[in-house]
């Protein structure tokens, strides 16, 4: 099974796919190194230290004679790694690598004697010092123990013949201990240093580093050579500190935790062997506490300092910093390290005010909102990390308010370990229901920080509007879209707004050159070209759309109310813009094509006007009327006059200038309308009796009141 060659003993193992493991007899100390493993410690009767083989990715490493060894690659001036099948030994201080063809075979037939025994052992000759086979290596090894280190391991314990006389499997605990101090037998000392986390090992002690020649009373014989199966499951010192690692930090970061704040996170829990113990997406939730004031361990609350939400960190805590000797139940056992792999959520603290910030501001901002506007905007609404939720909920939250419209995870992340990405989220706001929300602001009728948000806030401005929960909807959140205490973004366009008391606003545009004597007043008739918008831009009408101006008689409610008012006092030739609010357009229900409560924007060119007529007359003579009407409409004398000569006779006095018919209607109609006024008993004829002016009428109709 073993044999010694030129101070060099060879056992079968897989070493690093060389299939030897080699134990090197030198002397000397071994230079400590940031980059190689903790040094083995020595017993006081021995000369040499171990020697083993290993591959950590693609790089081969030697540890023999108290040095470690890159490859050439990596350091030229040393000696290259020996090809599988060539030896090192020890020598001078040179180091110098001796290819030998017989050392070779002998090498190929200890292994194949050792692989048939089965077990490697020292067969061939007494050990002097302990042999480590190290059949479990795990891929990343971030650190390997060292003197001074406390352990955490599991182990079997048997003799060569595979008897076992200890196992802490058996007992259910674990062995926690610090290494390298004499409180271990000194081959267990030396066969754990340079372990990693989850590393297997098989160590075999010679006699004079167990035991020895006494033993231990019927349990382990004298001079016995010892074998255990080792596992690592935990390594700390007293010196260590928490450890971050950030795995995924986001491009924005608004604000980082700090001391005093209130967070939520999610959270995998694990032991340093990767064994779990909490986590918090199998409860559905975020972990929420404050950092720093003692609700959290030690290493937590350190760990979370500093992290931006959406930020995914890697925290290592030294059990020290954790639950200490004590552990936590059942599920983290006596000084253990604990490692959690943290997704930040969001982060706020109670005396945070609403945080504003302007995205776009329209140049020629004149008016800001203020409390006891109403406003109709779009939104975004998200948590803090980002996620988006029901705009509906985002922003309302008061009942009876006058708003109109009335598993995938990732891995280390995630309640599960796939690697696949988490689907998309869907999108909520305001946008995708085509709709504005509308409101009040400084009512009370949305969440106080929205309230705030919008106050100062200009027509076509976008805003970002962060609210802290107590601004929002506090410990309890709203629905299942809005956690307790979560910080809501919001980032909102601002549509338009209006005040209940708002006039027409006019602003002259361009006037005539040539004087104007004569405006638009009421009851006149004219004729305008307008384009019409809501404030955002957004076309809704156009009179160029129908190739000809739109006609009004003003004060006949005919047009809506704020146009009305803006036509009034109009030069014809003027160009104006106006700026009407919903209740004198068409108020809170809208229109065809025009949305509830919005403000519309007019611009407006007087084309024409006419002189109106009084309300209720449909023909009006500039002078006196002829004397004797009758007479004058009757043209053939014949005692009536039909609807032929009553149409003549109206045709021709306009003709002539003497009369004017209403404006703005067709003149056949009104004629038609007047000789139906004058036709009292329907026979198709007027008579002298039938004939009455509209003065006259009111006349009659004043005395029968009196």
């Amino acid at each position: 099974m073993g044999a010694n060659l030129d101070g060099l003993a060879v056992l079968s193992s897989d070493c690093s796919g060389l299939g030897l493991l080699l134990q090197l007899h030198a002397s000397g100390p071994r230079p400590a190194s940031s980059t190689s493993p903790a040094p083995i410690p020595r017993g006081p009767a021995r000369a040499g230290v171990g020697m083993e083989c290993r591959k950590r990715g693609s790089q081969l490493w030697e540890e023999g004679e108290g040095v470690w060894r890159p490859p050439r690659s990596l350091s030229p001036s040393l000696p290259a790694v020996p090809a599988p099948g060539t030896m090192l030994r020890a020598g001078p201080p040179s180091h110098t690598l001796l290819r030998l063809p017989l050392l070779l075979l002998l090498l190929l037939l200890v292994q194949a004697v050792g692989r048939g025994l089965g077990r490697a052992s020292p067969a061939g000759g007494p050990l002097e010092d302990v042999v480590i086979e190290r059949y479990h290596i795990p891929r990343v090894c971030p650190r390997e123990v060292q003197m001074g280190d406390f352990v955490r391991y599991h182990y079997n314990g048997t003799f060569e013949d595979g008897k076992k006389f200890d196992s802490s499997y058996d007992r259910h605990t674990l062995v926690a201990i610090v290494v390298g101090v004499g409180r271990l037998i000194t081959g267990m000392d030396r066969g754990l240093m340079g372990m990693c986390v989850n590393e297997r090992r098989r160590l075999i002690v010679p006699p004079h580093l167990g035991y020895g020649s006494i033993g231990v009373a019927g349990l382990i014989p004298p001079d016995a050579t010892l074998y255990f199966d080792v596992v690592l499951l935990d390594v700390w010192n007293k010196e260590d500190t928490v450890q971050v690692s950030t795995l995924l930090r986001p491009p924005h970061c608004p604000r980082m935790v700090q001391d005093s704040d209130f967070v939520r996170y999610h959270y995998n829990g694990t032991l340093l062997d990767g064994t779990a113990f909490d986590t918090s997406y199998s409860r559905g939730g975020t972990y929420d506490t404050y950092v720093g004031s003692g609700w959290l361990i030690k290493g937590m609350d350190q760990g979370l300092l500093g992290m931006c939400p959406g930020e995914r960190r890697k925290i290592i805590i030294p059990p020290f910093l954790a639950y200490g000797e004590k552990g936590y139940g059942t599920v983290i056992p006596s000084q253990a390290s604990l490692v959690f792999h943290v997704l930040l959520i969001d982060v706020h603290n109670p005396k945070d005010t609403v945080q504003l910030e302007t995205l776009e501001l329209p140049p020629g901002c004149v008016r800001r909102a203020v409390a006891g506007d109403f406003m109709r905007y779009h939104y975004n609404g998200s948590l803090m990390d980002g996620t988006l939720f029901d705009s509906r909920s985002g922003v309302g939250g008061q009942a009876g308010g006058p708003e109109e419209d009335g598993g995938g995870c990732l891995a280390g992340w995630g309640p599960c370990d796939s690697l696949a990405a988490p689907p998309p989220l869907p999108l909520y706001c305001s946008y995708s229901r085509n709709h504005t929300y509308n409101t009040y602001v400084g009512q009370g009728y949305i969440i106080p920080g929205m309230d705030q948000g919008l106050q100062g806030s200009c027509m076509g401005e976008r805003r970002r509007i962060t609210i802290p929960p107590h601004l929002a909807y506090g410990e309890n959140g709203t629905g299942d879209k809005i956690p307790g205490s979560a910080v809501l973004i919001f980032d909102v366009h601002v549509i338009d707004f209006h005040n209940p008391a708002d006039p027409v606003e006019i602003k002259t545009l361009s006037r005539p050159l040539e004087t104007c004597n004569e405006t638009a007043k009421l009851g006149d008739f004219v004729r305008y070209h307008y384009n019409c918008s809501l404030l955002d831009g957004t076309r809704l009408f156009s009179s160029h759309d129908y190739g000809a101006p739109q006609e009004a008689t003003l004060g006949a409610h005919k047009v809506i109310e704020g146009l009305d008012t803006g036509l009034q006092g109009m030069c014809v030739g003027e160009r104006r813009q106006l700026v009407v609010p919903p209740h004198l357009a068409h108020g809170e229900s809208g229109a065809r094509g025009v949305p509830g409560s919005a403000v519309l924007l007019f611009e407006v060119e007087l084309v024409s006007r006419e002189d109106g007529l009084p309300t209720g007359y449909l023909f009006v003579w500039h002078e006196d009327p002829p004397a004797n009407l009758f007479e004058h409409m009757d043209l053939n004398k014949d005692g009536e006059v039909p609807a032929e000569e009553f149409s003549t006779f109206i045709k021709a006095q306009v003709s002539e200038g003497k009369g004017r018919l209403l404006p703005g209607q067709d003149p056949e109609k009104t004629i038609g309308d007047m000789f139906q006024n004058q036709d009292r008993n329907q026979d198709g004829k007027i008579t002298a009796e039938e004939l009455k002016l509209k003065s006259d009428e009111d006349q009659e109709r004043v005395h029968e009141e009196l």
